[in-house]
């Protein structure tokens, strides 16, 4: 070896790291990056040590009482050895592979003084570099198990600094460091880029700074390099990586930083210090500036946050970015004005402390909260869908530009008013190319291709429309011309032309490619954001194929289906004007007009029909697709699979072991028949099996005739005949089946060849811990969760595994048994010797399990129901199967180690604990570790004592030293074996590295990963949530999955070497992603939805899209190339709000940075989801508001703007498409109901023709209007909807029957049909669609702690109602009451699947809230809502009305800052003010819009004389209708608000509690007594009209909501922190309210406050009481408790849920309630009912003698 370069002893053999003496000796060593370059910066290996003997911490600089901060020396640093050794304490060979024997580069002892000299001249922090040295050294000995160890060091070096994969040399290009390595120096050539630079050595040439020369100079340099200097950058790297805190987010400051750092090293200046820096230096120095930066940010000095939104906030993202470029570096300054670029590179790292960071950052890229990023981010989707809309339409609508008293227009017209798609698309980009200027900084020399592009477009803009001007000039002219057609013709092409332009080519390569452009200041975009890694070509293919033809089906379907039933409506409505309508104020301009303004509502309609198709036809391909993928990979049910359980033990042996290294000297049959037995007694452990089903499924040793022991195989392999289970080998249905049966059909897949146990690549399982429940106690298991819960947890746990209960009950009898035996008593205490006793005393172990309470069966049992819930043991427990499996895997394919212990099992089991430690390592990152409770510490021990090879990392907190200072706060890490500290009780950390602050920056998750990911070791990282799961014979192919990563075979070439670096391009696998079983999938029907939600997004999908290049990254349980991650940037973003969901992110930047992402189908881990309606509607806005968050991110900028086009729909339509399809599907409905709407008004009103059946209209009808079309056009919609919403069950469907069969589908669909799982589905679209817009316009994405219990709880009418009114229930009732107008003047039977829809909008809630109709509930729930609505006027409550109300207007108004000492909400920090922009949007423009919409419709109607002859004013007849309670509730507000200020304080003091309750009931009373009035007179005023009542409600409705917007978004300021100004209102008394001089206004906000209160509180009321009438029925029906428990929880009558116990008082408390609340209850439906009916009864009767009633 030593022949080829850089594997060559050192230069003095005597002594390793002597420097070539003299004063050149520094450059002699040669290999600079670029040697031609003005700094030289060579990359030589000047290196001292400079150890001279002395303990390299014993000394402290003069610097000790800055910099040093005394650190507390963790469990190890007493020792002398450094090592984190994966084998047990004082094992002979931590790291194997990296011994002596095997030729090794350096030894391990050289690495570490390395590592020591480092730690001397950096300052770096002693425990961090002994962990960095145990994981330099982990990462060694995984590679140098399975290449050569200079291969491995030199693959290590490639990987981290060097070869062409690694970032730090992609960034060292891409900030063209190459050009002059010295950026700055006077001229800063690097700003003037290729111009010739004059420099201390005379100008260069062109080609030597051309990139090829430079890179191939940077490979030679590499080549150059001696091992000894690679080790010690890579070991520089990792130090300086592993102390950055959440800098390491920052992948290219991570680079720059240690750029300089590497720069420094390599002067004399460094070398020639003998002294050692003080520890800390570098964190503080270097690294905390930077974080305070970053957190002053979004914090104030207190930890306060900061008002800001993203694009007030720098961010990781933006600090980042300036380090992608040369210009960047050079705004880096001094404290003393000077710039950092303008000092020799050898004297910045030190200067770094000096840098006024304040002034460097600035926003590279503004995420600012609008709608226009959909534009400029998908602006080829609205291309592509508007203007081929509008070719269509227009061709189709010749009728709309027709002359005035012609029937067609010109043929050049046609031409023309066609063509002016093209236009329409120009301005589409040209409104994309405007908005970009709004997101990027103009300043940033980035501007000038938008400049260029405006440009171009507005010529190509006037190339698409101006010749429809001179067509429709000389359209009117009588002369022939062919002038116009020709015009005409070439205008429709170019239109065509410029749409697939614009359609197809991403804007980011218009003028100035930012993608494969060659110029240098394009090259930093192109390396970090466009990336993308090459799909093959077969994948390529079927990506182009795929979107060809969903496209294709959808043009044509579009065409015929929508366009083509579109042309009789235009055709008729048009031209038509309404006669015989009269407006008091407008007169007839507006009536007239009434049915072009409903067909321009159409158009609009048609239009989203348009866009929804596009989804609809994506669905039903990428199910193809996925099936057929499925298919050929030989997954499906209904692949012809030969006897798939007989073959299994053949395909264990082919594809589990790695029998191609092994030397077999045993039958297959002894290998395969341990890992077998393996697997079925480890389901036997897990009580799957009951004793009788492991002796059908074991191997057994049997004696043969011939006198020899053999192996029979299980009768399980020898009698199967096809893939079919019999019930004898497992409990039909359960868990065991299914997880086998997933076993031996994945094995039937190609998988990629195992690695022999001691050559795989060494992984860590990494899972975030917070809050989640550790262990199960006894109490929460025996005891019910609250009074609305009917089940204790162990009851329900037993009813859900019934078999797997028995088994267990089964197995403590037999464990207590023995215990008998053991203990020698004769009689057993556990139970009496006569049979008939035997069941009596066998009860409490059915109950729960154990009999004595003795803590060891006390545990068994908490643990059982801990096994089955969803905690943090279930996920330790299943991933240290890993830990099992490695041992298995060991002991089977080397039995010569088996041999060698031969007897001594303590001895074997050590070397496999050596083994499964070396090659796996579980990290539970616990931020709260310190500040658990005695049960979650003693949860957390009980983990440790149980697997003591468990890491868990923690934020450990020091008080700080002065007073006002900040505490300081560590990176702590503890296993199992940790000592325990006698002074504190605690364990004793085996490493304890400072940060440079409060690590929780962000949402909390991603922060947690990162400060513990410096515990990680090896080269993979798999991430698991806190509510999964792993199986031991998935564990089992751990090697085949990490062979995915195409790592295992690694050229023996150098990757610097000329003809080897070529062997190293292809593009890394970054992420491998794998299924997920959800086990919630049988716990009713919410569990069952969230599971195929699961199964069709996270299998069924995800195998087409990571086949077509468009899978990103989804957190769990994906496995990660770890060092590709965490040298761009870690394992998931961090920016609170922004990156809420913080793994996608991950994904999307490795994609971009050229990571391919892979799926692996024959993989799965077991995961949780939540399993209530509130928790999965939770979980649901999270990920709503965090998809919100990502359209306003740069990285779906980047993406949108640069992905090829193929590409970018597969990303669209699999991600963003996906929610603003959502948001398309509500539009539809809501679109549709105003159709509807205006459609009934001319229904109404005018006199429609009868036709025949051809559509004509039939002779001899005078004065009518044909509007039929527009009728059969109402049906053809309905059906599109329909198709829209069904079309989500299609691939849940299609996924089970491919996978489980034809009856199993039929089934589950059916399940799902009769639990009305699409009343589900409609009301998750809505909390989807408003949970996107609501956090476009306001923000406040958060991160949402779902539940993860089981959904046995009631959840009460009022909570329900404060949850949902806002997102659904408000818009679900005014879209209903806009259904009723459309039904009762346009009926078609089609209707009824809209109100089925719009019904669910309303009451999904209370349909799947457990128990809801159980009449007692039912009743208590009702005096319950009444005290809500009324409660939290004399003193704070948890929950009231007011509270609900005063929070749903806070995201308009925002809170004030709260001042120390006063109360506050326990919400006032959640909600940042809106900006005025979004307001006046949402709050202002939007519903006027629609107010006055409506108010037209009903001018419409009443244009027309009534009954009685006269023609009403409906504008002052809908202002004294909406606004006359309004004005009512400000007069008794006013008299109540003096009443209570001269009479309140009196009368306080005689009842303290009573008078502000009473003053609010008066006012809220009379609230309700106007409303109801008023609607009353009204109803009065319409001549008792159905019809037009309801169309005034609608109009009413629609007016008092704006007002009421317009009142909370103009004329109030933001709310105080507290409720003090609501009881000083009713109260009285405005002094001793700690409201000092705000006290004189406050007073005038609260009573704008009131007058919307009022309004708010009447109408919820009434509300209230309608969705409780409508949910009245079911309460009449026999058993209708126990049918909906039975559609919920999908549990049999039999085995149901009993009703709750209740003492005998609280029984006749509770008999009083409901008598009294339900007399009252149905005496409020009485009123409700008369109210409506006894008008429509007496109508003839009632007549008043109102004079001015007629006026009005």
């Amino acid at each position: 070896m030593s022949g080829r370069p850089g594997y060559g002893p050192p230069p003095n053999s005597q002594d390793p790291f002597s420097l070539p003496q003299g004063p050149y000796a520094q450059l002699s060593r040669g290999g600079g990056y670029d040697s031609g370059s003005e700094a030289g910066d060579g990359y030589n290996s000047a290196s001292n040590l400079n150890l001279n003997g002395q303990d390299p911490y014993g000394v402290r600089g003069d610097n000790e009482s800055v910099y040093s901060n005394n650190y507390a020396a963790s469990i190890d640093s007493h020792s002398g050895s450094f090592t984190d050794a994966p084998g047990p304490r004082g094992s002979k060979d931590p790291y194997p592979a990296w011994s002596a024997d095997r030729h090794v580069p350096m030894s391990t002892d050289e690495i570490e003084d390395i590592f020591l000299d480092l730690a001397q001249k950096f300052g770096f922090q002693h425990d961090s570099m002994r962990n960095m040295f145990d994981f330099t050294m982990q990462l060694l000995d995984s590679r140098a198990s399975r290449m050569s160890p200079n291969q491995a060091l030199l693959t290590l070096h490639a990987d981290y600094i060097g070869g062409e994969n690694a970032n730090y040399r992609k960034w060292y290009f891409a900030a063209q460091l190459n050009l002059d390595d010295a950026v700055g120096h006077t001229q800063n050539p690097g700003l003037q880029r290729l111009r010739t630079v004059r420099g201390h050595k005379g100008g260069k040439s062109a080609s030597e700074k051309s990139l090829s020369s430079a890179q191939d100079r940077w490979r030679h340099a590499m080549n150059q390099m001696t091992q000894y200097d690679r080790l010690r950058q890579v070991a520089l790297f990792l130090l300086c990586w592993g102390e950055a805190g959440n800098i390491r987010f920052m992948a290219e400051c991570m680079c720059f930083i240690f750029k300089c750092a590497d720069d420094y090293y390599r002067s004399n200046e460094c070398q020639n210090k003998v002294d050692p820096v003080p520890e800390g230096l570098y964190l503080h120095t270097v690294i905390k500036p930077l974080y305070r930066f970053l957190r002053d940010q979004g914090y104030d000095s207190n930890f306060v946050r900061r008002e800001r939104d993203h694009h007030e906030i720098i961010g990781y993202d933006d600090v980042n970015q300036l380090f992608w470029y040369p210009e960047g570096l050079a705004r880096i300054v001094l404290n003393d004005k000077k710039r950092l670029v303008d000092l020799p590179a050898p004297q910045r790292f030190m200067a770094l402390e000096h840098v006024n960071w304040n002034r460097v950052f600035f926003k590279t890229y503004f995420e600012k909260r609008s709608i226009f990023h959909l534009l400029v981010n998908f602006n080829r989707i609205w291309i592509l869908h508007v203007g081929f809309y509008w070719f269509y339409t227009a061709y189709n609508s010749p009728k709309v530009y027709s002359p005035k008293f012609s029937q067609a227009p010109s043929a050049p017209m046609t031409w023309s008013a066609t063509a002016l798609g093209g236009a329409v698309s120009t301005i589409l980009m040209i409104g994309a190319t405007l908005a970009e200027f709004m997101y990027i900084p103009t300043t940033w020399n980035n501007a000038s291709h938008l400049t260029r592009r405006l440009l171009f477009l507005l010529v190509v803009l006037a190339l698409t429309s101006g010749p429809t001007f001179y067509i429709a000039i000389t359209d009117t002219s009588k002369a022939k011309n062919q002038l116009p057609l020709i015009l005409g013709i070439v205008q429709f092409f170019i239109s065509v032309v410029a749409t697939l332009f614009f359609s197809i080519i991403p804007s980011g390569r218009l003028f100035g490619d930012r993608v494969a452009g060659k110029a240098r200041k394009y090259m930093a975009s192109q390396t970090f954001t466009a990336s993308y890694p090459s799909l093959e070509r077969s994948a390529r293919l079927a990506s182009i194929l795929l979107w060809l033809l969903i496209f294709g089906c959808k043009f044509t379907e579009s065409y015929f289906f929508l366009t083509s039933s579109f042309i009789g409506p235009v055709a008729v409505m048009v031209r038509t004007k309404v006669q015989g309508c009269s407006d008091k104020v407008f007169g007839t301009a507006l009536c007239s007009n009434q049915v072009p303004l409903t067909l321009s509502i159409m158009f609009v309609m048609d239009l989203i029909l348009f866009f929804l198709d596009t989804y609809l036809w994506y669905i039903i391909w990428v199910v193809t697709f996925s099936i057929a993928r499925s298919f050929s990979l030989g997954l499906s049910i209904w692949t012809p699979w030969k006897d798939i359980f007989s073959r299994m033990p053949k395909r264990i042996y082919a594809k589990l072991l790695a029998t191609g290294e092994m030397e077999v000297k045993y039958k297959p049959k002894v290998l395969v028949s341990q890992m077998w037995n393996a697997i079925i007694i480890s389901m036997y452990r897990e009580h799957l099996l009951s004793i009788d089903n492991v002796q059908r499924l074991l191997y057994h040793q049997v004696d043969t005739p011939d006198g020899r022991r053999s192996l029979r195989a299980p009768p399980f392999f020898t009698s199967q005949n096809g893939n079919s289970l019999n019930g004898a080998y497992f409990p039909p249905g359960g868990e065991a089946e299914r997880r086998i049966s997933f076993f031996a059909s994945s094995l039937t897949t190609a998988i990629p060849e195992p690695l022999p146990v001691d050559a795989m690549p060494t992984f860590t399982v990494l899972v975030p811990h917070y809050s989640e429940k550790i262990l199960l106690s006894l109490r929460e298991i025996i005891r019910e969760e609250d009074r609305n819960t009917r089940v204790t947890l162990l009851e329900y746990l037993k009813q859900l595994h019934p078999v797997e209960w028995d088994n267990f009950v089964k197995d403590t009898k037999i464990l207590a048994d023995e215990a008998v035996g053991f203990n020698g008593i004769g009689s057993s205490p556990f139970g009496s010797s006569d049979e008939k006793g035997s069941r009596t005393d066998d009860l409490p172990f059915y109950c729960i399990g154990f009999k004595t309470a003795s803590p060891e069966y006390i545990l068994r049992t908490r643990i059982w129901a801990s096994l089955r819930a969803q905690t943090l043991y279930r996920t330790v427990s299943g991933m240290m199967n890993y830990s099992k499996a490695i041992k298995l895997l060991y002991r089977v394919e080397n039995p010569e180690i088996v041999r060698m212990f031969s007897g001594d099992t303590d001895k074997l089991e050590r070397e496999l604990e050596r083994m499964a430690r070396r090659k796996f390592r579980f990290v539970i990152s616990m931020q709260r570790y310190s500040l658990f409770n005695k049960e979650e510490l003693e949860n957390a021990e009980f983990l440790l004592r149980a697997y003591p090879d468990l890491h868990i990392a923690y934020l450990d907190k020091e008080p700080p030293r002065k007073k006002g200072g900040e505490p300081r706060l560590f990176s702590a890490l503890i296993d199992g074996h940790s000592e325990f500290d006698e002074a504190t009780g605690k364990r004793k950390p085996k490493f304890r590295i400072e940060l440079p602050g409060n690590p929780i920056l962000g949402d909390g998750k991603s922060d947690n990963q990162n400060h513990a990911i410096v515990f990680y070791r090896g080269e993979y990282l798999q991430l698991i949530d806190a509510n999964q799961d792993n199986y031991l014979e998935e564990c089992l192919k751990i090697r085949n999955i990490l062979g995915e990563f195409e790592e295992y075979s690694v050229s023996s070439q150098s990757p610097y070497a000329i003809a080897g670096h070529k062997e190293f391009k292809k593009h890394p696998v970054a992420i491998v992603g794998t299924r997920e079983y959800i086990f919630s999938e049988n716990i009713g029907v919410l569990g069952d939805i969230a599971a195929g939600k699961e199964q069709t997004f996270g299998t069924m999908t995800a195998r087409a899209l990571a086949w077509i290049g468009g899978k990103l990254h989804y957190g769990h349980p994906d496995f990660l190339n770890a060092l590709f991650m965490t040298t761009r940037g870690g394992v998931s973003k961090a920016q609170k709000g922004l990156h809420l969901n913080e793994d996608i992110f991950a994904g999307m930047t490795a994609f971009g940075r050229g990571g391919r992402i892979k799926h692996s189908e024959y993989y799965q881990c077991g995961k949780g989801r939540d399993l209530g309606f509130g928790t999965i509607l939770n979980f649901q806005t999270k990920i709503g508001t965090g998809m919100g968050e990502q359209m306003l991110s740069r990285e779906y900028y980047y993406l949108g703007t640069q992905l090829p086009m193929d590409r970018f729909l597969t990303f669209y339509y699999g991600h963003p498409g996906f929610h603003i399809n959502n948001i398309l599907v509500i539009l539809s409905v809501q679109t549709f109901m105003l159709t509807l709407v205006f459609l009934g008004t001319l229904n109404k009103q005018l006199a429609i023709c009868k036709v025949d059946s051809l559509g004509n209209p039939i002779a001899g009808q005078g004065g009518c209007y044909n509007l039929q079309p527009a009728f059969d056009w109402i049906k053809r919609c309905i059906i599109s909807i329909f198709l829209v919403f069904f079309i989500a069950f299609l691939p849940l469907f299609l996924q089970e029957l491919v996978e489980r069969g034809t009856g199993s589908a039929i089934i589950r669909l059916a399940k799902h049909f009769l639990s009305f799982s699409f009343v589900f589905e409609v009301f998750s679209t809505q909390i989807y669609s408003q949970s996107i817009l609501s956090n476009l316009a306001y923000g406040g994405a958060r991160y949402i702690a779902t539940g993860r219990g089981f959904a046995t709880s009631r959840t009460s009418f009022a909570i329900l109602y404060s949850r949902f009114a806002g997102p659904s229930i408000y818009m679900g009732m005014r879209t209903l009451i806009m259904l009723l107008y459309a039904t009762i003047t346009v009926w078609i039977p089609h209707l009824i699947y809209f109100w089925v829809s719009v019904l669910s909008l309303c009451i999904a809630p209370y349909v799947f809230n457990p128990h809801q109709f159980s009449v007692g509930d039912f009743v208590v729930d009702y005096r319950e809502f009444l005290r809500w609505m009324c409660r939290g006027n004399a003193k704070a409550k948890a929950s009231s009305w007011y509270g609900y109300c005063r929070l749903s207007r806070t995201r308009i108004t925002g809170y004030n800052k709260k001042k120390l000492g006063q109360p506050t909400d326990k919400h006032g920090g959640d909600a940042p003010r809106a900006t005025w922009k979004a307001v006046l949007f949402s709050e202002i423009i939007s519903p006027l819009f629609m107010a006055a919409l409506f108010t037209v419709a009903y001018m419409f109607v009443k244009s027309f004389p009534d009954p009685n002859g006269q023609t009403p004013s409906p504008l002052i007849r809908m202002a004294i209708i909406a606004i006359g309670p309004m004005v009512w509730n400000a007069c008794v507000l006013l008299t109540l608000f003096f009443f209570s200020l001269a009479f309140g304080p009196v009368l306080l003091s005689y009842f303290p509690k009573k008078f502000a309750t009473s003053v609010a009931f008066v006012a809220h009373f009379s609230s309700l007594i106007g409303i109801i009035a008023f609607f009353e007179f009204f109803w009065f005023l319409e001549l008792w009209d159905a019809s037009h009542a309801v169309l005034g409600l609608i109009t009413i409705i629609a007016i008092q909501r704006a007002i009421q917007k317009l009142l909370i978004a103009v004329f109030l300021s933001r709310e105080l922190p507290h409720e003090e100004t609501n009881r000083a209102w009713w109260s009285g008394k405005w002094h001793d309210r700690g409201l000092g001089s705000q006290a004189m206004y406050l007073p005038a906000r609260e009573f704008i406050v009131k007058i919307v209160e009022m309004s708010l509180w009447s109408s919820d009321f009434l509300l209230g009481h309608l969705l409780l009438f409508i949910m009245s029925p079911p309460l009449l029906v026999p058993f209708a408790d126990r049918l909906h428990a039975t559609m919920l929880f999908w549990l049999r009558p039999s085995k149901q849920i009993r009703a709750p116990l209740f003492s005998t008082k609280q029984k006749r408390q509770r008999r009083w309630i409901v008598f009294k609340y339900g007399i009252l209850y149905i005496f409020s439906f009485a009123a409700f009912a008369a109210l409506i009916a006894l008008p429509v009864l007496f109508r003839d009767h009632i007549k008043f003698n109102c004079s001015i009633c007629s006026d009005i």
